[in-house]
Parts: structure tokens; C-alpha cells; sequence
């Protein structure tokens, strides 16, 4: 289908949210944070990750969707033993977790996924673990068009390694919610999900979403358990404060502080806050520092996003394949930069200047393409257009300009930098003034050649919100 702007930022925040939440809970896995405890993307933990990295639970998401972003059917033998072959070479890496039940059916290492759901379902003992739940953030946003396809994928990619009926009505329950959630911008998806599911599978599942949504992590505490690892994730969800963008971080700590299986339930919760609140919602300062299996970052997991919810093809402008876009053909790109009236380390111009000028950090306000610059490089997906346009403006403004703060702080000197300079590098900018407590309007007069968008320079000028 094709996707309106909004909801490809929402289609590339189901991994990447999914990422930050499993990055996030890291640090504090089988341990309980107390209120007072700040929860950071401090990573150590039990099994030693670095700050920022994720875990098992987004390398075999990541390797579900290397094989959607192809545009192959994951219902289909090939498709199937593709993402087979991606888990087995995930587990070849050697890593640093992996789940008893997931690792008991990869170290017989199957070359097929029949092989492989064969060896799942010839395991003695419970088969309900969350290991499949985690992963299945691709299969929601490799069906946007087909829920019922949705569906049978999510079973079929589950069934690879835990062949139990919760786990698979779980992974369909989910996936179904994070395709609705990036259709429609709400979490109204969980419980269409119980309207259109077969009488037995609504039964059992409608008491355990409404204890979710009335309860308290001690109600469902084996949360290494599918079905109380999608209750956590749910109850961290409609627990949080979800007046706007800020929901999808506050839900992510509350995920953490359930505590337990903290990375596991914060990435089932990313995926679907991704899926309704996008890309633009993640903060900076964890996009900044996210990685992982097989080297990749988090502008990887946005260009993998994208292709899995198109079916690996690209844009018009050959985004997101493209190395570089070509702007010059339709703006004027050239903008010399100049510095910022309020700090001089903070350069204000268009697209030329990232590739004509040296700096040590460059703040993208448009899209860049695949290749990596040599500066400390951080994109912001901001329309030149009021709120309509930009659900999360308030979020991504604030952000933006924080990230700037940030970078400073750290002793870079900055580009901030959109196609022309014309309208989103003034807002951003001007915003950057207010949390310096300076005039913004001397933006406008360090950029004469500027035009900002009205609803956007309201938006950049008032008052700053809490960080």
C-alpha cells in the first residue's frame, strides 16, 4: 500500500522503538528498578551489552525483516527457510543471550523452516516462552495491506521456534495491533484484534488484556512467559501518560521498571508504541548510541523498516536505497552556512554544506540517504508544514534542539542543515535560542535569505517544555 508520510514514520518506529526498548531494558535484566531509580541506556547487565546495544531480541527481529524487506512472503517455504538461515547465522555469532527455548532449537542448526519447526515442536517440556513475541514487530508492518496474510505469517514465523498456541495467538494478536497501529495512529488494534479472533482465542485472551489495562506487574510476574510478557508490555502502554509523543518513552521505562525479563518486555512494547507514535518519537539520545547484530544502527533499522513495509521498493527518489538524494534538481541546495547568533560553534545552512564543509556533528532535518557521513550524524523527520503535517512537532522540535545542547556539550561543533535553510533549519534553530533563553527572533535576522513556515515558527517559539 502506499504509505502517507505519517505512517512511514510509523512503519520505521516499529523497529526502531522495538530496538531502543531492548537496549533500554539491557541493563536491568532479572532485576526489579525502584522508583526513585533512573532508567538509562546504561547496558551491562547479566550478560555485559554497552550502552546502547541491543540484544536477541532485535537481531532475530532484524533478521525476520531482512527477509520481508525483499519483498519474499514469509508464509512461503522460501521465506521461511530464509529467516531460518538468518537465525541460525545470528546464533553462529556467538551471542551474548539467547533464550533456553530458542537456543534448544537452533543448535541443531536445521538448514530448512520445516527442519526447523520440526525441532520446535519435538521439544519436551513448556514451549511457551516470549522468545517468538519479541521478534515479530517485521510481520506487522510486512502485511499493511493484508490482515488475514498478517496473521498467518505471524504463526508461521513463531512456529519456528516455539510451537505453542499462546505464543502464536500472541504473535498474531501483536503484529495484528502494530499494522493497525501504523494504518491508524492508535492501539485500537489490540482489541479489533479480539473482535475478529475465533470465540476460544477472544475468551481467553479479553479477561488477560483487561487484567493488563486494571493490574499491576505482580499479577503477571513470569513475564519470561508469552502471555504475561505481552500483559507487561500492554499494561506499560495504557499505564503511561499518552497525551503525546512523551508516552512512548514514559511506557518504555515503565516496561523496564516491571522489572524481570525488562529488556524482552520493553521491545514487544517498543514495536507497538513505534507503530502508533513513529520514528520521530524515539529520542535522539538513544538513536545516537543504538546498535547491534550484524552491525547495523539505528539509521539501518529505519532504512530496513522501510523497505519491509514496502515490500523492498523505494521511493520515487530511490529512498531509502539511495546513497544520496539529489536535491539540486528541483531546490536550491547551496545555502552558505552561517553561524548561529547565539552560539558560534552551530553552523545554519542546506543540503551542499554537509558534503563542502568539515564539522564534527551534522543535524539532518531532511532525508540524507543510506551512506554515512564522517561527522556524528542524527535525522530528524520534519515536514515544512504546521502540526497537521507533523504529528510529533512539539516532541521532535524540542528534540532536535536538545540534541544540538547535547552535542555542544560534548565540545562539537554542529551543522544544522534541511534541503534549502529556507524554513525547518530557522525553526530548529530559533528553537535552539529559546532553550538558550535568547531572542529567537535573531535567527531570522543571522539567515536573511530565511522564510520559515508560520505554523512551524510558532510551534519553535514557545516556551520550552520539560526535557
Amino acid at each position: 500500500m502506499r504509505l502517507t508520510p505519517a505512517q512511514s514514520d510509523r512503519a520505521a518506529g516499529v523497529l526502531l522503538a522495538s530496538a531502543a526498548g531492548d537496549a533500554l531494558g539491557a541493563g536491568y535484566e532479572f532485576t526489579y528498578p525502584a522508583r526513585t531509580d533512573t532508567i538509562a541506556m546504561i547496558g551491562g547487565g547479566p550478560f555485559g551489552f554497552a550502552p546502547g546495544e541491543w540484544t536477541d531480541d532485535t537481531s532475530m527481529s532484524i533478521a525476520v525483516a531482512r527477509v520481508a524487506a525483499q519483498g519474499i512472503d514469509l508464509r512461503t517455504p522460501a521465506g521461511l527457510d530464509a529467516v531460518a538461515a538468518g537465525f541460525i547465522e545470528w546464533y553462529d555469532s556467538e551471542p551474548k543471550d539467547i533464550g533456553n527455548q530458542t537456543r534448544a532449537v537452533l543448535s541443531h542448526r536445521d538448514r530448512t523452516g520445516a527442519e526447523m519447526q520440526a525441532t520446535a515442536a519435538g521439544l519436551d517440556g513448556l514451549k511457551g516462552g516470549n522468545g517468538s513475541l519479541m521478534r515479530t514487530a517485521a510481520v506487522g508492518i510486512a502485511y499493511l495491506d493484508d490482515a488475514e496474510a498478517c496473521a498467518e505469517a505471524a504463526r508461521a514465523v513463531s512456529e519456528l521456534t516455539h510451537v505453542d498456541t499462546r505464543a502464536g495467538e500472541a504473535c498474531q494478536l501483536w503484529s495484528h495491533a502494530i499494522r493497525h497501529a501504523v494504518i491508524h495512529g492508535n492501539f485500537d488494534g489490540v482489541q479489533d484484534f479480539l473482535d475478529r479472533a475465533p470465540v476460544d482465542v477472544s475468551d481467553y485472551w479479553r479477561p488477560l488484556i483487561k487484567q493488563a489495562e486494571t493490574g499491576r506487574p505482580p499479577s503477571f510476574p513470569n513475564n519470561g512467559w508469552v502471555v504475561h510478557a505481552l500483559q507487561t508490555a500492554w499494561w506499560a502502554i495504557t499505564s503511561a501518560p499518552a497525551d503525546d509523543a512523551r508516552h512512548l518513552q514514559a511506557a518504555l521505562e515503565l516496561a523496564v521498571r516491571a522489572g524481570h525479563d525488562t529488556d524482552t518486555t520493553a521491545a514487544i512494547a517498543g514495536a507497538l508504541l513505534g507503530a502508533r507514535w513513529g520514528a520521530s518519537a524515539v529520542p535522539a539520545k538513544w538513536r545516537r548510541i543504538l546498535h547491534g547484530w550484524p552491525g547495523l544502527r539505528s539509521r539501518d533499522l529505519v532504512v530496513l523498516a522501510a523497505l519491509t513495509a514496502t515490500g523492498g521498493s523505494h521511493d520515487r527518489d530511490g529512498w531509502p536505497g539511495i546513497d544520496r538524494l539529489d536535491y539540486a534538481a528541483n531546490w536550491h541546495t547551496s545555502a552558505k552556512p552561517v553561524p548561529h547568533p547565539h552560539d558560534s560553534g552551530v553552523f545554519l545552512g542546506g543540503y551542499d554544506a554537509v558534503f563542502t564543509g568539515k564539522y564534527d556533528a551534522v543535524v539532518s532535518l531532511c532525508r540524507m540517504g543510506s551512506a554515512t557521513l564522517d561527522a556524528d550524524h542524527t535525522e530528524f523527520w520534519l515536514i515544512d508544514a504546521g502540526p497537521r503535517r507533523n504529528p510529533n512537532l512539539a516532541f521532535l522540535l524540542d528534540d532536535a534542539a536538545r540534541t544540538i545542547q547535547e552535542l555542544r556539550a560534548e565540545g562539537k561543533t554542529v551543522l544544522l542543515h534541511c534541503v534549502q535553510g529556507l524554513s525547518r533549519t530557522p525553526s530548529v534553530a530559533a528553537r535552539y535560542s529559546v532553550l538558550l533563553g535568547r531572542n529567537p527572533e535573531d535567527v531570522l535576522t543571522a539567515m536573511q535569505w530565511s522564510h520559515p513556515n508560520p505554523e512551524l515558527w510558532a510551534a519553535a517559539i514557545r516556551p520550552p517544555t520539560a526535557s
